[in-house]
């Protein structure tokens, strides 16, 4: 059980991701909600996959991909953090998703990528002790704890679902 982290173990903006996590169990609701994000994606038509609600906006295929970037980056973080107390740079998900091209790969194997990456991050995050878990450093020039992290990764997970639900449907 990983409890809930406090209001200075994340930056600002995470706030909005961490009060989505409904408790304490949070991989649990990782590991559910990889085969929830999975099944979703991997029984999606390539034209909907392509599909983006307005224009401007991310198709299906670059919010997956979005959403691979973040997980492996808050990772990282938590590896780094797990182990030392430095400052890492923030990342600007805009420049990510524009400078690669996840429209030309198919919807089945960005969903392989995602659940891959989700079950080695979940190895990774059931390795932390306690003592880790409350380990931190700076990201995006803000403190933010290794159970930070986890928080944001579920969060930021149930904030793109909810969106899908919401402008996708």
């Amino acid at each position: 059980m990983i409890h809930t982290p406090q209001p200075n173990e994340y930056p600002p903006f995470a706030a909005h991701y961490i009060s989505l996590v409904p408790g304490p169990e949070v991989l649990e609701l990782l590991e559910q909600s990889k085969d929830i994000v999975y099944n979703l994606f991997s029984n999606m038509s390539e034209e909907k996959a392509l599909y983006a609600y307005a224009e401007g906006k991310w198709t299906l295929k670059q919010m997956l991909g979005h959403m691979i970037d973040t997980e492996r980056t808050f990772a990282y973080r938590a590896l780094c953090f797990s182990r030392n107390n430095i400052e890492l740079p923030g990342f600007d998900q805009d420049i990510y998703v524009n400078n690669t091209d996840f429209n030309s790969r198919t919807i089945k194997s960005l969903a392989d990528e995602y659940k891959a990456t989700r079950e080695s991050n979940l190895f990774l995050y059931r390795s932390f002790s306690d003592e880790q878990l409350l380990r931190g450093g700076i990201a995006s020039k803000a403190p933010t704890s290794v159970r930070g992290l986890i928080y944001m990764t579920a969060g930021h997970e149930l904030h793109h679902l909810n969106l899908i639900k919401e402008k996708y449907s």
